[in-house]
């Protein structure tokens, strides 16, 4: 994990300040001692069955909501919302989830996304490309899964 996603970062806008306050809360305000691996609130609500990962990634959502709201390229909302999906869906798998949410830190990775796009002018755009590219895996995907099942199935039927 690199020191890039685990520090704060600083954004000029005033009214996004808040938002990186939260992001440093849900993902790295507290400190293992005698390390430096950092966590935050997130991983530890998500040891609540459904209730912690539904308020997390809630949390999550509303801060994408605001940067969309001032003004974050459509490229940038969609990294973003992948960004908490991931987060939400392996993190609801019992045990691998919590493991994983220690460390992959979506708001954190969030902010930073945030502040390439306004500080650097990366991820400019409408983010349709990223929006085609991830239908056309999720259909490839489906259709060597529904092919696998046909075969499995005409192995079983074989066999007896």
């Amino acid at each position: 994990m690199s020191n890039e996603i685990s520090k704060p970062v600083e954004l000029n806008n005033q009214k996004l300040k808040w938002v990186e306050r939260v992001a440093y809360l849900m993902d790295n305000q507290f400190r293992l001692p005698g390390t430096s691996f950092r966590f935050g609130v997130d991983p530890i609500v998500n040891f609540i069955p459904f209730l912690g990962d539904i308020s997390a990634f809630l949390v999550s959502a509303v801060l994408v909501l605001t940067m969309a709201r001032h003004g974050a390229s459509g490229k940038v909302l969609i990294l973003m919302v992948l960004n908490i999906l991931l987060d939400a869906v392996i993190g609801a798998i019992p045990v691998i989830g919590w493991i994983f949410d220690f460390g992959y830190k979506a708001n954190s990775r969030n902010i930073n996304l945030l502040k390439r796009h306004y500080v650097e002018g990366k991820y400019q755009g409408s983010g349709k490309g990223i929006i085609f590219t991830i239908i056309v895996v999720i259909l490839v995907f489906f259709i060597v899964l529904i092919y696998l099942m046909w075969k499995v199935l005409a192995w079983a039927a074989d066999m007896m």
